[in-house]
């Protein structure tokens, strides 16, 4: 059982969460709202159809100054840093020496620095580790005084763009320095929800304010964690800690997309070694989409069986999906029942669910192309 007494951190909007009836759960360390009264359903078709606001500040925040700064980055991770153009973002993964992956990350090249975010639950893993591999002359500087929020869904950039109309210029994981009702913010066009949508770093001090000034944009609502992880199974989006950890490489997360094509003839990333061996021969598993038969939900940790036979992997994520209208999972099976349509039976209380492998995302994708 946990210890009750663990103080959790709070973010700098816990206070308007706590107003706007937020129901605030454990989460990586931090008290955060799962979900608000309109409950985890409503919020999670409020971003499909409007706009929805996503308080993010547990995440991890940093820049990486200095010469050759990309370059640097490139020690810990299989992508391409240094191609990066100024005002563009991309999504790596923190890769280990035995192939597995530290965390996931997004990186932005800010002209004169890169700019990080991190997970909350491997922030204090992730900055050292990147710290440790640093040359002189490149520093790591976390940014603890900033918060993050996400606004997201397909009316989320026309709003935000009545207070800042350059937000709207900004291409898919394209970052600008705004300024928005007086509060110095920075702005990427990217998310985690499969829609369109930005993701804003803000002064701490300044956070509830201007948290303030977008739920009063028409059209946005909060919402929480709930709706935030049903949103990104929807999308096909891993979560760290579930979909993918220290015991999966790039490869067999499904993740090979993410591995630069210049690192994949220099192979001096961590863990190039077990990459290269399995992109050239296979991984015993692979990360797949489920989608179980019938409506009810196959949740994490689920075992995965052949059709009336042995165990061949584990859910790793699985939820109901309120627009697929129907229950996903994503999980790792064993190679040769990854292909798209294969029988499985996910033993749910000790009863075999037929589901079948599935494509991912379950709901297109509708990022600003």
């Amino acid at each position: 059982m946990a210890d009750s007494t663990e103080t959790l951190l709070e973010t700098p909007l816990a206070a308007l969460h706590r107003e706007l009836g937020g129901r605030m759960v454990p989460f990586a360390g931090y008290a955060m709202p799962v979900q608000y009264p309109a409950g985890i359903l409503t919020e999670h078709l409020q971003c499909r159809e409007t706009a929805a606001l996503f308080d993010v500040s547990h995440m991890g925040q940093a820049e990486l100054v200095g010469e050759g700064a990309a370059a640097a980055l490139e020690r810990v991770t299989p992508a391409d840093v240094q191609i990066l153009k100024p005002g563009r973002q991309k999504y790596g993964l923190l890769t280990m020496a035995d192939g597995g992956i530290l965390d996931d990350f997004m990186v932005a090249n800010l002209g004169d620095r890169l700019f990080l975010v991190v997970n909350a639950s491997r922030k204090h893993v992730d900055l050292p580790y990147i710290e440790s591999v640093l040359p002189a002359g490149v520093t790591l500087k976390p940014l603890p005084d900033r918060a993050l929020i996400a606004l997201q869904g397909p009316q989320a950039v026309a709003s935000i763009a009545t207070l800042a109309p350059g937000i709207a210029e900004l291409g898919f994981m394209g970052v600008g320095s705004f300024n928005i009702a007086g509060v110095p913010v920075l702005v990427s066009r990217s998310g985690y929800t499969g829609e369109d949508g930005v993701e804003i770093s803000v002064p701490a001090d300044l956070a509830e304010g201007f948290a303030r000034t977008l739920l009063a944009l028409p059209g946005v609502h909060p919402a929480g964690l709930g709706a935030r992880d049903s949103l990104r199974l929807e999308a096909g989006l891993c979560l760290y800690g579930n979909d993918i950890d220290e015991t999966t490489s790039p490869v067999e997360a499904a993740l090979t997309w993410t591995l630069g094509k210049r690192r994949r003839t220099e192979w001096n990333f961590p863990g190039a070694e077990r990459v290269r061996e399995e992109l050239a021969n296979g991984t015993k598993r692979l990360r797949v989409g489920i989608k179980p038969d019938g409506r009810q939900p196959a949740r994490g940790h689920t075992p995965i069986h052949a059709p009336g036979g042995a165990a061949i992997g584990e859910i790793t994520s699985g939820g109901f999906g309120p627009s697929l209208n129907g229950p996903m999972a994503m999980g790792y099976v064993a190679r040769d029942h990854a292909a798209d349509g294969t029988a499985l039976d996910l033993m749910v209380r000790g009863k075999a669910i037929p589901a079948r492998v599935a494509p991912m995302p379950f709901v297109p994708h509708r990022y600003a192309r």
